[in-house]
C-alpha cells in the first residue's frame, strides 16, 4: 500500500488494450496496491450481451439491435465486492461466471458496437469515476470514457502468448475448445474492435505503452505501480 502521503491524492487509471493481453489481472492488482476501486468495463458489456442471449435478442450470431435498444432501458449493471473481489451482477443477480464463457466472448464484440449500447454504458463508467481514485479497464477508457485520466495504460502482446493465456484460462473453467478455436475467436474479437464506428479501439496519444509478453504479472504490476506513484506524488 501507499505511505500516507501519497495516499490523499486520488487519480484516475485508464488501461485499454487487446483481448487476453491481462488487462484485467493488472487493473485488479493495482486497485488493491493503491486502495482504488476497480471497474471492469468489458463485463459491463459481456453483461449486456449475456441478457441478449438470455432474452433471445441474439439468433443465428445475428443481434436483434431494435429488440436489444428497446429492453435497453431494463438492463442495469453492476459490481459487488466480495471478499476483495469483484463480481458482476445484471439486473441484481450474479453472472460473473456466465459472462466469461466463450459464448459471450465470440458476440460481446458486436454488441458493444451498438452506439446505444456505449452510450448507456459510457454514463455509468463515468460516474463511477466522478471523484477518482479508480482503475478502470476496457477497449475506449482512454480515448472515449476517461480522456482526462491521469495514467493512461495501453496494453499488448504476442498473439501467440495471448492465445495460450486465453486457452489456459478457458481450460481451467472447464470450457472444452481447441486453440484454434481461441485464435479465430481472438481475431475476431481485435477486427471487430479495431474497425468499428463507434469508439474503436485505440492507443491515446498520451498512453503509455505495455508490451508484456515477457512480462510477469508480478514485474508489471511494480512497473505500472511505479508509473501511477510518479503521478499520485508529483
Amino acid at each position: 500500500m501507499l505511505s500516507s502521503p501519497a495516499v490523499d491524492k486520488k487519480i484516475n487509471i485508464a488501461i485499454d488494450g487487446y483481448s487476453s493481453c491481462g488487462k484485467s489481472t493488472l487493473a485488479k492488482g493495482l486497485a488493491k496496491e493503491l486502495g482504488y476501486s476497480y471497474i471492469d468495463s468489458g463485463a459491463m458489456y459481456r453483461a449486456v450481451t449475456l441478457y441478449a442471449l438470455n432474452n433471445n435478442l441474439i439468433t443465428s450470431r445475428e443481434i436483434d439491435e431494435k429488440g436489444l435498444l428497446e429492453k435497453l432501458s431494463s438492463i442495469e449493471v453492476d459490481f459487488v465486492n466480495k471478499k476483495g473481489v469483484n463480481t458482476t451482477r445484471l439486473n441484481g443477480k450474479d453472472v460473473e461466471n456466465e459472462i466469461r464463457t466463450l459464448e459471450v466472448s465470440s458476440l460481446v464484440s458486436q454488441v458493444s458496437r451498438i452506439p446505444e449500447v456505449r452510450g448507456k454504458l459510457r454514463v455509468m463508467q463515468q460516474k463511477a469515476a466522478r471523484k477518482g481514485g479508480v482503475v478502470m479497464d476496457g477497449r475506449d477508457i482512454g480515448t472515449a470514457v476517461l480522456p482526462k485520466a491521469d495514467l493512461k495504460i495501453f496494453m499488448t502482446a504476442d498473439p501467440e502468448v495471448r492465445v495460450e493465456r486465453r486457452f489456459a484460462e478457458l481450460s481451467f473453467k472447464g470450457e472444452k475448445l481447441t486453440r484454434d478455436e481461441v485464435r479465430q475467436n481472438l481475431a475476431l474479437r481485435d477486427r471487430l474492435d479495431t474497425n468499428r464506428k463507434e469508439n474503436p479501439l485505440r492507443q491515446a496519444e498520451d498512453a503509455r505503452v505495455l508490451d508484456n509478453t515477457d512480462f510477469t504479472e508480478k514485474e508489471q504490476l511494480a512497473l505500472v505501480r511505479d508509473w501511477a506513484n510518479e503521478i499520485i506524488r508529483s
